[in-house]
């Protein structure tokens, strides 16, 4: 027997970071990504339904059926403990973590160095917009969504909102002080600020939003017994039609049509993870393969195991294939960073698997890619633009990548099949959408392309920042002092990537021209300039000439960029 309870989210929040709810070894890791985390959120300011969350209940000082890990902060995957006797009592979460990992990460937490930001001047008669970044000068500041009121955003941290809303425990206070803090004079942006914030502090603080359903276990059974049974009931709710089901759970499902899925699904999984691939994303590339861009995972059928079984071959050296693309077009190392959108590789795989080529012609379709392969240029191309401008992005207007961008690319590239790749009507759908898509690039450019992409192409397709820190090059602090605007402060014109020991030494608060020109800090100086494409003259190294500084600095990028467009074409 359940029993159904209504919390809510900030109480649960803490008690997840008290421990008290926790994730049984049964449970596989977290794997929404930043989008769907993202509009959980908006789905609860709306006061929408997103379902209850199941839950058992262990008592202290048992032993409790599962080996257990916490709910994670960062993103990171945390490996589970094993447990004799429990210090407290527990919620062992069966139904349900992606939500509430969602809620701790997005309240509390970061998901992989991106906190969660809202933006105030959400238009709260349609949609709350939140957005995960690890820069808020890397967030938007003018909005492309024409069913907006206002046309520009006002992002504030999520965390320090929530902090704020309890200290003070009054949202029309908070309100006030924000309004003043940001010099807010409109009335139409002080209506904004107030709704968002009131809408926030009821379903997050005030309001009951969150269902839990404990389920009791029957102590009078074996402990098999009673494992098994929740084992079952976890494979029953998973089963229950989430479109976010873990890599048992598809597996099972297309067992049951195909006893050969089984091994088809571990071994392509295995060979291309580190492109990115995921158990979500080859099931989605199998729907896709078939013309359909509607279907999710609670939808397979038995006609989709068949599919996948009659292609398997085809399927493999098709992501053999566009593996082998990434590593020719210098992007491997792009994608074995993680965290980048699969979109763009389902419509190379895509566009090989419908070529009327043998599975042997397919595998090696790139393999002269260096002596004039039409079909590697025009992708390449494709693939660089699009990255750079983002367009695997949500990027407002009703641009939701993951739905809008992968229904309008299939809906363009399915017409060419076994032709030429479709660079051109491809680049259209973005200009026609419309999106803020450029081809030739200058400063002006800067502040709307894709940092990261930018990172990776200013330091040769191989530093990004997985493996480093985004170091202000002249120091925050002291910039302060001067009253540069935060938008100067912040542009990547002044970022530069460096390791965390670095960062985090000498560098640290260091006036850059002091920093620099000492031997200790940088041996090779020459070398520096031109890794990070420093300007040479060292008279616009004080940060009093910080303005011309970035000014410069700012053409060096660009021209670093448009370096590879121009071998591009």
């Amino acid at each position: 027997m359940a029993n159904w309870k209504t919390y809510r989210i900030s109480d649960v929040v803490n008690e997840i970071d008290e421990g008290k709810y926790v994730l049984p070894v049964i449970q596989r890791p977290l794997v929404w990504s930043e989008e769907k985390m993202e509009l959980l959120f908006d789905t609860l300011l709306k006061g929408d339904s997103f379902s209850g969350v199941i839950a058992i209940k262990e008592e202290k000082d048992k032993k409790p059926l599962f080996n257990y890990r916490p709910f994670t902060k960062t993103g990171e995957f945390i490996d589970s403990r094993e447990i004799e006797n429990l210090r407290q009592t527990q919620f062992f979460i069966i139904d349900g973590q992606q939500r509430l990992q969602t809620f701790y990460i997005g309240l509390t937490g970061s998901f992989y160095g991106k906190v969660l930001y809202f933006d105030l001047y959400s238009n709260y008669k349609s949609y709350y917009e939140f957005k995960f970044e690890k820069e808020e000068s890397q967030l938007p500041k003018i909005s492309r969504d024409d069913g907006r009121i206002l046309n520009k955003h006002l992002w504030y941290p999520v965390k320090l909102l929530l902090n704020d809303l309890k200290d003070i425990n009054d949202e029309e206070q908070v309100a006030d002080e924000i309004i003043e803090r940001f010099s807010t004079s409109e009335d139409v942006e002080k209506e904004h600020i107030r709704k968002n914030i009131k809408a926030f502090y009821k379903h997050v603080i005030t309001s009951e939003s969150l269902g839990i359903s404990i389920v009791n276990i029957n102590k009078s059974l074996p402990e098999q017994k009673n494992r098994q049974r929740i084992v079952e009931l976890f494979r029953r709710l998973n089963d229950g039609g989430t479109k976010l089901s873990s890599f048992d759970l598809v597996a099972s499902i297309l067992k049951g049509f195909d006893w050969k899925m089984e091994a088809f699904l571990k071994q392509i999984l295995s060979d291309y993870q580190d492109i990115g691939l995921t158990q979500d994303n080859l099931i989605k590339l199998i729907f896709l393969l078939q013309d359909n861009h509607n279907k999710e995972m609670a939808d397979i059928e038995a006609k989709d195991a068949d599919f996948a079984i009659a292609n398997q071959e085809k399927i493999q050296a098709v992501l053999y294939s566009t593996k082998q693309f990434l590593k020719n077009a210098d992007l491997y190392g792009y994608y074995q960073e993680g965290s980048r959108s699969f979109i763009p590789l389902f419509f190379i795989a895509y566009h090989l698997f419908h070529q009327n080529k043998s599975i042997e012609k397919i595998e090696s379709y790139f393999d002269n890619h260096d002596t004039g392969n039409q079909d590697f240029l025009l992708i390449r191309k494709w693939l660089y633009h699009s990255l750079i401008n983002g367009v695997f992005r949500s990027r407002g207007a009703g641009w939701v990548s993951y739905k809008t961008g992968v229904r309008k690319l299939l809906n363009t590239i399915k017409f060419h099949k076994n032709e030429p790749f479709p660079i051109q009507e491809l680049f259209d759908v973005y200009i026609q959408h419309p999106l803020n898509f450029v081809l030739d690039y200058s400063v002006n450019d800067l502040v709307n392309l894709d940092s990261t992409f930018i990172y990776y192409l200013m330091y040769d397709c191989k530093s990004t920042t997985r493996v480093n820190d985004i170091d202000h090059i002249m120091p925050k602090s002291i910039l302060q002092t001067y009253n540069y605007s935060w938008d100067k402060i912040n542009s990547i014109a002044n970022y530069q990537l460096l390791d965390y020991s670095t960062n985090r030494g000498n560098k640290n608060a260091c006036a850059f021209a002091e920093w620099v020109n000492n031997e200790n800090n940088v041996k090779d100086k020459e070398r520096y300039l031109h890794t990070h494409l420093i300007p040479i003259d060292e008279m616009l190294w004080g940060e009093d000439k910080f303005e011309e500084f970035i000014e410069e600095r700012a053409k060096l990028i660009i021209k670093k960029v448009n370096s590879y467009f121009i071998k591009l074409d």
